[in-house]
Protein backbone atom coordinates (compact mmCIF):
# COMPACT_ATOMS: atom_id res chain seq x y z
CA UNK A 1 0.00 0.00 0.00
CA UNK A 2 1.09 3.56 -0.54
CA UNK A 3 2.73 5.37 2.33
CA UNK A 4 1.68 8.60 3.98
CA UNK A 5 2.38 11.80 2.06
CA UNK A 6 3.32 14.94 3.95
CA UNK A 7 1.88 18.12 2.40
CA UNK A 8 3.66 21.42 3.10
CA UNK A 9 2.56 24.93 2.12
CA UNK A 10 5.60 27.14 1.55
CA UNK A 11 6.69 30.34 -0.10
CA UNK A 12 9.70 29.88 -2.33
CA UNK A 13 11.24 30.29 -5.75
CA UNK A 14 10.41 27.33 -7.93
CA UNK A 15 13.70 27.53 -9.81
CA UNK A 16 15.62 27.18 -6.53
CA UNK A 17 13.46 24.43 -5.00
CA UNK A 18 15.48 21.27 -4.41
CA UNK A 19 12.83 18.56 -4.62
CA UNK A 20 13.19 15.59 -6.97
CA UNK A 21 10.72 17.19 -9.36
CA UNK A 22 8.85 20.45 -9.81
CA UNK A 23 5.46 20.80 -11.50
CA UNK A 24 4.34 23.92 -13.35
CA UNK A 25 1.17 24.64 -15.26
CA UNK A 26 0.99 25.65 -18.91
CA UNK A 27 -1.86 27.63 -20.45
CA UNK A 28 -2.92 27.07 -24.04
CA UNK A 29 -3.59 29.94 -26.43
CA UNK A 30 -4.02 30.64 -30.13
CA UNK A 31 -0.48 32.01 -30.34
CA UNK A 32 1.73 29.85 -28.13
CA UNK A 33 1.45 28.07 -24.78
CA UNK A 34 2.60 30.07 -21.76
CA UNK A 35 3.65 29.22 -18.23
CA UNK A 36 0.77 29.69 -15.78
CA UNK A 37 0.92 31.78 -12.58
CA UNK A 38 3.10 30.09 -9.98
CA UNK A 39 5.69 28.96 -12.50
CA UNK A 40 7.11 32.34 -13.54
CA UNK A 41 10.52 31.38 -12.15
CA UNK A 42 10.73 28.48 -14.59
CA UNK A 43 9.89 30.76 -17.52
CA UNK A 44 12.63 33.17 -16.41
CA UNK A 45 15.19 30.38 -15.95
CA UNK A 46 14.62 28.95 -19.44
CA UNK A 47 14.22 32.34 -21.11
CA UNK A 48 14.18 32.13 -24.89
CA UNK A 49 14.78 28.38 -24.79
CA UNK A 50 11.29 27.74 -23.39
CA UNK A 51 9.25 28.35 -26.54
CA UNK A 52 11.28 26.01 -28.78
CA UNK A 53 11.34 23.41 -25.97
CA UNK A 54 7.54 23.38 -25.78
CA UNK A 55 7.35 23.25 -29.57
CA UNK A 56 9.77 20.32 -29.75
CA UNK A 57 7.73 18.45 -27.14
CA UNK A 58 4.51 19.17 -29.04
CA UNK A 59 3.19 20.63 -25.81
CA UNK A 60 0.07 22.76 -26.35
CA UNK A 61 -1.16 23.24 -22.80
CA UNK A 62 -4.26 21.13 -23.37
CA UNK A 63 -5.94 20.33 -20.06
CA UNK A 64 -4.31 17.29 -18.47
CA UNK A 65 -1.44 17.03 -20.96
CA UNK A 66 1.89 16.26 -19.27
CA UNK A 67 5.55 16.21 -20.28
CA UNK A 68 8.63 15.37 -18.22
CA UNK A 69 11.88 17.24 -18.93
CA UNK A 70 15.35 16.74 -17.40
CA UNK A 71 16.46 20.22 -16.34
CA UNK A 72 20.22 19.67 -16.77
CA UNK A 73 20.96 22.31 -14.16
CA UNK A 74 18.61 24.99 -15.47
CA UNK A 75 16.59 24.46 -12.29
CA UNK A 76 17.77 23.13 -8.95
CA UNK A 77 15.32 20.24 -9.24
CA UNK A 78 16.57 17.59 -11.70
CA UNK A 79 13.15 17.06 -13.32
CA UNK A 80 10.54 19.52 -14.57
CA UNK A 81 6.98 18.33 -15.15
CA UNK A 82 4.79 20.43 -17.42
CA UNK A 83 1.04 20.00 -17.09
CA UNK A 84 -1.64 21.59 -19.24
CA UNK A 85 -4.32 23.81 -17.68
CA UNK A 86 -6.27 24.53 -20.83
CA UNK A 87 -7.17 28.08 -21.78
CA UNK A 88 -8.08 29.43 -18.34
CA UNK A 89 -6.97 29.12 -14.73
CA UNK A 90 -9.91 27.78 -12.71
CA UNK A 91 -10.11 25.52 -9.65
CA UNK A 92 -11.58 22.78 -11.85
CA UNK A 93 -8.66 23.00 -14.29
CA UNK A 94 -6.08 23.15 -11.50
CA UNK A 95 -7.59 20.12 -9.74
CA UNK A 96 -7.52 18.06 -12.91
CA UNK A 97 -4.02 19.22 -13.83
CA UNK A 98 -2.68 18.44 -10.37
CA UNK A 99 -4.18 14.97 -10.62
CA UNK A 100 -2.57 14.33 -13.99
CA UNK A 101 0.80 15.55 -12.72
CA UNK A 102 0.66 13.10 -9.79
CA UNK A 103 0.93 10.16 -12.17
CA UNK A 104 3.93 11.75 -13.87
CA UNK A 105 5.95 11.92 -10.62
CA UNK A 106 4.89 8.72 -8.87
CA UNK A 107 8.50 7.53 -8.57
CA UNK A 108 9.79 10.78 -7.04
CA UNK A 109 10.45 10.94 -3.29
CA UNK A 110 9.61 14.64 -3.16
CA UNK A 111 7.84 17.06 -5.47
CA UNK A 112 7.09 20.78 -5.52
CA UNK A 113 3.82 21.97 -7.06
CA UNK A 114 4.20 25.44 -8.57
CA UNK A 115 0.62 25.59 -9.82
CA UNK A 116 -1.74 28.56 -9.32
CA UNK A 117 -2.29 28.62 -5.54
CA UNK A 118 -2.89 32.22 -4.52
CA UNK A 119 -6.19 31.67 -2.68
CA UNK A 120 -7.92 29.02 -0.59
CA UNK A 121 -9.94 27.56 -3.47
CA UNK A 122 -6.83 27.06 -5.57
CA UNK A 123 -4.90 25.47 -2.70
CA UNK A 124 -7.75 23.03 -2.12
CA UNK A 125 -7.79 22.24 -5.83
CA UNK A 126 -4.03 21.60 -5.94
CA UNK A 127 -3.98 19.35 -2.89
CA UNK A 128 -7.18 17.43 -3.63
CA UNK A 129 -6.17 16.96 -7.24
CA UNK A 130 -2.67 15.70 -6.49
CA UNK A 131 -3.77 13.45 -3.61
CA UNK A 132 -6.55 11.84 -5.64
CA UNK A 133 -4.46 11.55 -8.79
CA UNK A 134 -1.94 9.62 -6.67
CA UNK A 135 -4.54 7.12 -5.48
CA UNK A 136 -3.92 3.43 -6.09
CA UNK A 137 -5.87 0.38 -4.91
CA UNK A 138 -3.36 -2.45 -4.59
CA UNK A 139 -4.72 -4.43 -1.64
CA UNK A 140 -5.02 -7.55 -3.77
CA UNK A 141 -1.69 -7.18 -5.57
CA UNK A 142 1.06 -9.63 -4.62
CA UNK A 143 3.55 -6.81 -5.18
CA UNK A 144 1.95 -3.61 -3.87
CA UNK A 145 3.08 -0.19 -5.00
CA UNK A 146 6.06 1.25 -3.15
CA UNK A 147 4.22 4.54 -2.87
CA UNK A 148 4.21 8.02 -4.33
CA UNK A 149 6.10 11.07 -3.09
CA UNK A 150 6.63 11.17 0.65
CA UNK A 151 6.70 14.97 0.59
CA UNK A 152 4.69 17.37 -1.51
CA UNK A 153 5.48 21.08 -1.29
CA UNK A 154 2.76 23.45 -2.46
CA UNK A 155 4.44 26.70 -3.45
CA UNK A 156 2.47 29.90 -2.95
CA UNK A 157 3.40 33.53 -2.48
CA UNK A 158 0.47 33.68 -0.02
CA UNK A 159 1.66 30.71 2.05
CA UNK A 160 1.62 32.63 5.36
CA UNK A 161 -2.10 33.43 5.15
CA UNK A 162 -4.08 31.43 7.68
CA UNK A 163 -6.94 30.67 5.29
CA UNK A 164 -4.52 28.96 2.89
CA UNK A 165 -3.07 26.80 5.66
CA UNK A 166 -6.61 25.85 6.65
CA UNK A 167 -7.43 25.04 3.03
CA UNK A 168 -4.39 22.73 2.83
CA UNK A 169 -5.55 20.83 5.91
CA UNK A 170 -9.19 20.63 4.85
CA UNK A 171 -8.28 19.42 1.38
CA UNK A 172 -6.44 16.46 2.88
CA UNK A 173 -9.53 15.52 4.91
CA UNK A 174 -11.76 15.62 1.82
CA UNK A 175 -9.22 13.71 -0.29
CA UNK A 176 -8.95 11.03 2.41
CA UNK A 177 -12.75 10.67 2.44
CA UNK A 178 -12.82 10.28 -1.35
CA UNK A 179 -10.01 7.72 -1.16
CA UNK A 180 -11.88 5.77 1.53
CA UNK A 181 -14.93 5.72 -0.73
CA UNK A 182 -12.82 4.46 -3.61
CA UNK A 183 -11.38 1.72 -1.39
CA UNK A 184 -14.82 0.38 -0.52
CA UNK A 185 -16.10 0.61 -4.09
CA UNK A 186 -13.03 -1.22 -5.40
CA UNK A 187 -13.25 -4.06 -2.85
CA UNK A 188 -14.48 -7.34 -4.39
CA UNK A 189 -18.13 -8.05 -3.53
CA UNK A 190 -17.40 -11.36 -1.82
CA UNK A 191 -15.24 -9.46 0.66
CA UNK A 192 -17.72 -6.62 1.23
CA UNK A 193 -21.06 -8.24 1.94
CA UNK A 194 -23.73 -6.18 3.71
CA UNK A 195 -22.69 -7.42 7.15
CA UNK A 196 -18.99 -6.79 6.50
CA UNK A 197 -19.72 -3.36 5.04
CA UNK A 198 -21.87 -2.43 8.04
CA UNK A 199 -19.22 -3.60 10.51
CA UNK A 200 -16.54 -1.65 8.63
CA UNK A 201 -18.63 1.51 8.98
CA UNK A 202 -19.28 0.80 12.66
CA UNK A 203 -15.55 0.31 13.18
CA UNK A 204 -14.96 3.86 11.99
CA UNK A 205 -17.35 5.49 14.43
CA UNK A 206 -18.71 5.03 17.94
CA UNK A 207 -20.96 1.94 17.81
CA UNK A 208 -24.33 2.51 19.42
CA UNK A 209 -25.43 -0.99 18.56
CA UNK A 210 -23.81 -3.73 16.50
CA UNK A 211 -25.38 -6.37 14.27
CA UNK A 212 -26.44 -9.38 16.34
CA UNK A 213 -26.08 -12.12 13.75
CA UNK A 214 -22.37 -12.08 12.83
CA UNK A 215 -23.13 -14.71 10.19
CA UNK A 216 -20.25 -13.90 7.87
CA UNK A 217 -16.70 -15.04 8.57
CA UNK A 218 -15.19 -12.72 5.99
CA UNK A 219 -13.55 -9.48 7.03
CA UNK A 220 -12.33 -6.40 5.27
CA UNK A 221 -9.80 -3.84 6.34
CA UNK A 222 -11.31 -0.52 7.40
CA UNK A 223 -10.41 2.00 4.69
CA UNK A 224 -8.38 5.12 5.07
CA UNK A 225 -10.33 8.06 6.37
CA UNK A 226 -11.06 10.69 8.93
CA UNK A 227 -9.33 10.49 12.30
CA UNK A 228 -12.17 12.42 13.92
CA UNK A 229 -14.67 9.63 13.32
CA UNK A 230 -15.31 9.19 17.06
CA UNK A 231 -17.64 12.18 16.79
CA UNK A 232 -20.00 10.02 14.72
CA UNK A 233 -22.35 7.52 16.40
CA UNK A 234 -23.16 4.41 14.38
CA UNK A 235 -26.17 2.10 14.74
CA UNK A 236 -26.52 -1.11 12.73
CA UNK A 237 -29.89 -2.77 12.11
CA UNK A 238 -29.68 -6.45 11.19
CA UNK A 239 -32.29 -8.47 9.27
CA UNK A 240 -34.38 -9.20 12.37
CA UNK A 241 -34.53 -5.54 13.33
CA UNK A 242 -35.35 -4.58 9.75
CA UNK A 243 -38.24 -7.03 9.79
CA UNK A 244 -39.47 -5.70 13.12
CA UNK A 245 -39.38 -2.15 11.71
CA UNK A 246 -41.26 -3.15 8.56
CA UNK A 247 -38.49 -2.38 6.04
CA UNK A 248 -39.97 -4.46 3.24
CA UNK A 249 -37.89 -2.86 0.50
CA UNK A 250 -34.49 -3.73 1.98
CA UNK A 251 -35.65 -7.20 3.01
CA UNK A 252 -37.28 -7.85 -0.36
CA UNK A 253 -34.09 -7.03 -2.24
CA UNK A 254 -31.83 -8.96 0.14
CA UNK A 255 -33.84 -12.12 0.66
CA UNK A 256 -32.36 -13.95 -2.32
CA UNK A 257 -28.85 -13.75 -0.86
CA UNK A 258 -27.07 -15.88 1.73
CA UNK A 259 -25.66 -12.60 3.08
CA UNK A 260 -28.52 -10.85 4.90
CA UNK A 261 -29.16 -7.12 4.59
CA UNK A 262 -28.32 -4.33 6.98
CA UNK A 263 -29.13 -0.67 7.48
CA UNK A 264 -26.56 1.63 9.05
CA UNK A 265 -27.48 4.91 10.72
CA UNK A 266 -24.81 7.53 11.42
CA UNK A 267 -25.39 10.53 13.63
CA UNK A 268 -23.20 13.62 13.94
CA UNK A 269 -24.73 16.18 16.28
CA UNK A 270 -22.21 18.88 17.23
CA UNK A 271 -22.88 21.56 19.79
CA UNK A 272 -24.17 24.78 18.30
CA UNK A 273 -25.63 23.18 15.18
CA UNK A 274 -28.80 24.92 14.00
CA UNK A 275 -29.26 23.14 10.65
CA UNK A 276 -29.87 19.46 10.02
CA UNK A 277 -28.83 17.56 6.87
CA UNK A 278 -30.02 14.00 6.22
CA UNK A 279 -28.08 11.84 3.76
CA UNK A 280 -29.19 8.54 2.24
CA UNK A 281 -26.98 6.30 0.10
CA UNK A 282 -27.76 3.16 -1.88
CA UNK A 283 -25.65 0.25 -0.62
CA UNK A 284 -26.20 -2.70 -2.96
CA UNK A 285 -22.94 -4.57 -2.36
CA UNK A 286 -23.52 -6.68 -5.46
CA UNK A 287 -26.26 -6.55 -8.08
CA UNK A 288 -26.91 -9.58 -10.22
CA UNK A 289 -30.23 -8.10 -11.28
CA UNK A 290 -32.10 -10.74 -9.30
CA UNK A 291 -34.56 -12.83 -11.28
CA UNK A 292 -34.57 -10.04 -13.90
CA UNK A 293 -30.96 -11.08 -14.35
CA UNK A 294 -28.38 -8.84 -15.98
CA UNK A 295 -26.38 -9.95 -19.03
CA UNK A 296 -23.04 -11.45 -18.00
CA UNK A 297 -20.82 -8.53 -19.08
CA UNK A 298 -23.03 -6.09 -17.16
CA UNK A 299 -22.35 -7.90 -13.88
CA UNK A 300 -18.59 -7.45 -13.93
CA UNK A 301 -18.53 -4.07 -12.24
CA UNK A 302 -21.61 -4.48 -10.06
CA UNK A 303 -19.52 -4.35 -6.90
CA UNK A 304 -19.80 -0.58 -7.42
CA UNK A 305 -23.54 -0.52 -6.76
CA UNK A 306 -22.85 0.53 -3.18
CA UNK A 307 -21.01 3.70 -4.21
CA UNK A 308 -23.82 5.92 -2.94
CA UNK A 309 -23.65 4.44 0.55
CA UNK A 310 -19.86 4.68 0.60
CA UNK A 311 -20.08 8.34 -0.46
CA UNK A 312 -22.60 9.46 2.16
CA UNK A 313 -20.83 7.56 4.93
CA UNK A 314 -17.41 9.00 4.17
CA UNK A 315 -18.83 12.48 3.64
CA UNK A 316 -20.35 12.24 7.12
CA UNK A 317 -17.03 11.27 8.67
CA UNK A 318 -15.28 14.11 6.80
CA UNK A 319 -17.88 16.65 7.96
CA UNK A 320 -17.26 15.48 11.53
CA UNK A 321 -13.48 15.65 11.22
CA UNK A 322 -13.73 19.17 9.85
CA UNK A 323 -15.89 20.05 12.84
CA UNK A 324 -18.57 21.72 10.73
CA UNK A 325 -21.39 22.96 12.99
CA UNK A 326 -24.22 21.21 11.18
CA UNK A 327 -26.14 18.16 12.35
CA UNK A 328 -25.93 15.20 9.96
CA UNK A 329 -28.01 12.02 10.07
CA UNK A 330 -27.11 9.41 7.48
CA UNK A 331 -28.80 6.18 6.44
CA UNK A 332 -27.06 3.52 4.36
CA UNK A 333 -29.33 0.57 3.42
CA UNK A 334 -27.18 -2.41 2.44
CA UNK A 335 -28.26 -5.53 0.58
CA UNK A 336 -27.01 -8.02 -1.98
CA UNK A 337 -29.34 -8.56 -4.96
CA UNK A 338 -28.95 -12.23 -5.79
CA UNK A 339 -30.86 -15.17 -7.28
CA UNK A 340 -32.25 -18.09 -5.26
CA UNK A 341 -35.51 -19.84 -4.53
CA UNK A 342 -36.32 -17.18 -1.96
CA UNK A 343 -35.62 -14.19 -4.23
CA UNK A 344 -38.29 -11.58 -4.84
CA UNK A 345 -40.23 -12.26 -8.03
CA UNK A 346 -41.49 -9.77 -10.62
CA UNK A 347 -45.12 -9.35 -9.63
CA UNK A 348 -44.54 -9.54 -5.88
CA UNK A 349 -45.84 -6.74 -3.66
CA UNK A 350 -43.63 -5.34 -0.91
CA UNK A 351 -44.69 -3.15 1.99
CA UNK A 352 -42.26 -0.31 2.54
CA UNK A 353 -41.34 1.27 5.86
CA UNK A 354 -44.25 3.51 6.90
CA UNK A 355 -46.75 1.37 5.04
CA UNK A 356 -46.89 2.12 1.30
CA UNK A 357 -47.18 -0.96 -0.92
CA UNK A 358 -45.10 -1.39 -4.07
CA UNK A 359 -45.54 -3.84 -6.93
CA UNK A 360 -42.18 -5.11 -8.13
CA UNK A 361 -42.10 -5.25 -11.93
CA UNK A 362 -38.35 -5.63 -12.46
CA UNK A 363 -36.01 -6.99 -9.79
CA UNK A 364 -33.07 -5.20 -11.43
CA UNK A 365 -34.60 -1.89 -10.34
CA UNK A 366 -33.80 -2.75 -6.74
CA UNK A 367 -32.02 0.39 -5.61
CA UNK A 368 -35.18 2.46 -5.34
CA UNK A 369 -36.67 -0.18 -3.03
CA UNK A 370 -33.90 0.01 -0.43
CA UNK A 371 -33.81 3.80 -0.73
CA UNK A 372 -37.55 4.01 -0.09
CA UNK A 373 -37.14 2.45 3.36
CA UNK A 374 -34.13 4.61 4.17
CA UNK A 375 -35.82 7.82 2.98
CA UNK A 376 -38.75 7.02 5.26
CA UNK A 377 -36.38 6.85 8.21
CA UNK A 378 -34.62 10.04 7.11
CA UNK A 379 -37.72 12.21 6.90
CA UNK A 380 -38.80 11.03 10.36
CA UNK A 381 -35.69 12.80 11.68
CA UNK A 382 -37.30 16.10 10.55
CA UNK A 383 -34.20 17.44 8.77
CA UNK A 384 -33.97 20.73 6.91
CA UNK A 385 -32.86 18.86 3.80
CA UNK A 386 -32.62 15.26 2.55
CA UNK A 387 -30.16 14.27 -0.17
CA UNK A 388 -29.96 10.73 -1.51
CA UNK A 389 -27.09 9.40 -3.61
CA UNK A 390 -27.35 6.27 -5.73
CA UNK A 391 -26.02 4.42 -8.74
CA UNK A 392 -29.64 4.18 -9.72
CA UNK A 393 -30.35 3.99 -13.46
CA UNK A 394 -28.67 3.08 -16.71
CA UNK A 395 -31.03 5.62 -18.25
CA UNK A 396 -29.09 8.42 -16.55
CA UNK A 397 -25.87 7.13 -18.10
CA UNK A 398 -27.53 7.12 -21.52
CA UNK A 399 -28.63 10.72 -20.97
CA UNK A 400 -25.48 12.20 -19.43
CA UNK A 401 -22.59 9.82 -20.12
CA UNK A 402 -20.13 8.41 -17.62
CA UNK A 403 -18.68 11.64 -16.18
CA UNK A 404 -21.79 13.60 -15.20
CA UNK A 405 -24.29 12.82 -12.43
CA UNK A 406 -27.99 13.55 -12.72
CA UNK A 407 -29.55 15.89 -10.17
CA UNK A 408 -33.28 15.73 -9.44
CA UNK A 409 -35.56 17.22 -6.81
CA UNK A 410 -36.99 20.49 -5.52
CA UNK A 411 -36.13 23.36 -7.85
CA UNK A 412 -34.46 25.55 -5.22
CA UNK A 413 -32.47 22.65 -3.78
CA UNK A 414 -31.31 21.56 -7.23
CA UNK A 415 -30.17 25.11 -7.99
CA UNK A 416 -28.22 25.32 -4.73
CA UNK A 417 -26.54 21.94 -5.12
CA UNK A 418 -25.59 22.73 -8.71
CA UNK A 419 -23.62 25.75 -7.47
CA UNK A 420 -22.12 23.77 -4.61
CA UNK A 421 -20.95 21.05 -7.00
CA UNK A 422 -19.30 23.63 -9.25
CA UNK A 423 -17.26 24.89 -6.28
CA UNK A 424 -16.37 21.32 -5.37
CA UNK A 425 -15.17 20.63 -8.91
CA UNK A 426 -17.83 18.03 -9.75
CA UNK A 427 -20.23 17.78 -12.67
CA UNK A 428 -23.92 17.50 -11.73
CA UNK A 429 -26.62 18.26 -14.26
CA UNK A 430 -30.21 19.27 -13.34
CA UNK A 431 -32.80 16.80 -14.65
CA UNK A 432 -36.61 17.01 -14.68
CA UNK A 433 -39.30 14.99 -12.91
CA UNK A 434 -42.27 15.54 -15.23
CA UNK A 435 -45.65 15.36 -13.52
CA UNK A 436 -46.72 12.51 -15.77
CA UNK A 437 -43.95 10.39 -14.24
CA UNK A 438 -45.51 10.78 -10.83
CA UNK A 439 -48.86 9.80 -12.31
CA UNK A 440 -47.30 6.66 -13.77
CA UNK A 441 -45.67 5.72 -10.47
CA UNK A 442 -49.02 5.99 -8.72
CA UNK A 443 -51.15 4.57 -11.52
CA UNK A 444 -49.18 1.80 -13.24
CA UNK A 445 -49.98 -0.84 -10.62
CA UNK A 446 -53.51 -2.24 -10.41
CA UNK A 447 -52.91 -4.00 -7.08
CA UNK A 448 -50.51 -1.79 -5.07
CA UNK A 449 -50.06 1.85 -4.14
CA UNK A 450 -47.05 2.30 -6.41
CA UNK A 451 -45.39 0.63 -9.38
CA UNK A 452 -41.67 0.20 -8.88
CA UNK A 453 -40.67 0.16 -12.56
CA UNK A 454 -41.74 2.05 -15.67
CA UNK A 455 -43.76 -0.04 -18.06
CA UNK A 456 -42.45 2.08 -20.94
CA UNK A 457 -38.87 2.20 -22.18
CA UNK A 458 -38.33 5.94 -22.00
CA UNK A 459 -37.58 8.31 -19.12
CA UNK A 460 -36.21 5.72 -16.73
CA UNK A 461 -34.12 8.13 -14.64
CA UNK A 462 -37.01 10.56 -14.18
CA UNK A 463 -39.38 7.71 -13.32
CA UNK A 464 -37.00 6.46 -10.63
CA UNK A 465 -36.74 9.96 -9.17
CA UNK A 466 -40.53 10.30 -9.18
CA UNK A 467 -40.76 7.00 -7.32
CA UNK A 468 -38.33 8.19 -4.64
CA UNK A 469 -40.24 11.45 -4.28
CA UNK A 470 -43.20 9.44 -2.98
CA UNK A 471 -41.24 8.74 0.23
CA UNK A 472 -39.93 12.19 1.20
CA UNK A 473 -43.22 13.87 2.18
CA UNK A 474 -42.82 17.66 2.06
CA UNK A 475 -39.19 17.72 3.22
CA UNK A 476 -36.83 19.61 0.85
CA UNK A 477 -35.11 16.90 -1.15
CA UNK A 478 -32.60 16.15 -3.88
CA UNK A 479 -31.66 12.89 -5.58
CA UNK A 480 -28.25 12.44 -7.20
CA UNK A 481 -27.96 9.60 -9.72
CA UNK A 482 -24.26 8.69 -9.94
CA UNK A 483 -24.65 5.60 -12.12
CA UNK A 484 -22.29 7.09 -14.71
CA UNK A 485 -19.45 8.76 -12.81
CA UNK A 486 -19.28 6.42 -9.77
CA UNK A 487 -16.95 3.99 -11.53
CA UNK A 488 -14.36 4.68 -14.21
CA UNK A 489 -13.74 1.62 -16.38
CA UNK A 490 -11.36 3.52 -18.65
CA UNK A 491 -7.94 5.12 -18.28
CA UNK A 492 -7.36 7.72 -15.56
CA UNK A 493 -8.15 11.34 -16.39
CA UNK A 494 -7.28 14.36 -14.30
CA UNK A 495 -7.64 13.45 -10.62
CA UNK A 496 -9.99 10.54 -11.42
CA UNK A 497 -8.28 7.15 -11.39
CA UNK A 498 -9.52 3.85 -12.80
CA UNK A 499 -12.15 2.09 -10.69
CA UNK A 500 -14.20 3.71 -7.95
CA UNK A 501 -14.13 7.50 -8.17
CA UNK A 502 -15.58 8.69 -4.85
CA UNK A 503 -17.81 11.10 -6.74
CA UNK A 504 -20.11 13.45 -4.76
CA UNK A 505 -18.14 13.27 -1.50
CA UNK A 506 -16.64 16.76 -2.07
CA UNK A 507 -20.05 18.13 -3.04
CA UNK A 508 -21.72 16.79 0.10
CA UNK A 509 -18.99 18.24 2.31
CA UNK A 510 -19.32 21.60 0.58
CA UNK A 511 -23.11 21.44 0.98
CA UNK A 512 -22.70 20.86 4.72
CA UNK A 513 -20.33 23.83 4.84
CA UNK A 514 -23.00 26.03 3.23
CA UNK A 515 -25.61 24.86 5.72
CA UNK A 516 -23.22 25.49 8.60
CA UNK A 517 -22.66 29.01 7.28
CA UNK A 518 -26.40 29.66 7.28
CA UNK A 519 -26.96 29.58 3.53
CA UNK A 520 -30.56 29.10 2.40
CA UNK A 521 -30.12 26.06 0.17
CA UNK A 522 -33.80 25.04 0.18
CA UNK A 523 -35.49 28.31 -0.77
CA UNK A 524 -37.69 28.00 2.31
CA UNK A 525 -35.63 30.21 4.61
Amino acid sequence: MRGVTNYILRKGAVERTGTDAVVVGVLSSDKAPTIAPGGEGVADAYGRKLKPLLSMLGFTGKLGQTATVPTAGTLKAPVLVLVGLGAEVTPVAVRRAAGASARAVENAASVALALPADDAAMVRAVVEGFALGSYAFDTYKTKPSEGGPGEVVVLSDQAKREELTTALEEAQVVAAAVAATRDWVNTPPGDLTPAVFADAVAGRGTPARRSRSGKTAKTTKAPRGASGAAAVTVTVMDEDELAEAGCGGILGVGRGSDSPPRMVRLSYDPKGATRHLALVGKGITYDSGGLSIKPGPSMTTMKMDMAGAAAVVNATFAIAELGLPVRVTTFAPMAENMISGSATRPGDVLTMYRGKTVEVLNTDAEGRLVLADALGHAVEEQPDLVVDVATLTGACVVALGDRVAGLFGDEAVVGSITKVAERAGEALWPMPIPEEMGEKVRGNSKIADLAQHNTERWGGASYAAAFLREFVDEVPWAHIDIAGPAYNEKAPYGHVTTGGTGVVVPTLVELARDLADGADVTGRG
